[in-house]
């Protein structure tokens, strides 16, 4: 069975950086691409970054430039250090593989990371 643990939200303010990590267990983890997922109140989940096993990697427009997605294999783990934080970025954030085509999770969310950005 999959799970997925993230950890590493906050409160910080506009400009500053936090570092996400997702533990994943139950997989062959380097075989799969994975992303980080944001929800904002009122919004729907979206993909905004997502690493291949081979360390290619993409960003939604909102956070390029200002986040990075990195992965360790042997820990079986995958970060986000984000910053440049901006108010919007508020939301909770999830890790998991996208499908290639439809950007839709393979598996069953975690509980999350809450990631507030406010002076």
């Amino acid at each position: 069975q999959v799970q997925l643990v993230e950890s590493g939200g906050g409160l910080v303010q506009p400009g500053g950086s936090l570092r996400l990590s997702c533990a994943a267990s139950g997989i062959i983890f380097s075989r799969f691409v994975m992303g980080w997922y944001r929800q904002a109140p009122g919004k729907q989940r979206e993909l905004v970054a997502r690493i291949t096993n081979g360390g290619g990697t993409n960003y939604s427009d909102s956070v390029k430039g200002r986040f990075t997605i990195s992965r360790d294999n042997a820990k079986n783990t995958v970060y986000l250090q984000m910053s440049s934080l901006k108010p919007e970025d508020t939301a909770v954030y999830y890790c998991n593989a996208p499908r290639s085509m439809t950007k839709t999770p393979i598996w069953d969310w975690g509980q999350g990371t809450q990631v507030t950005v406010s002076s």
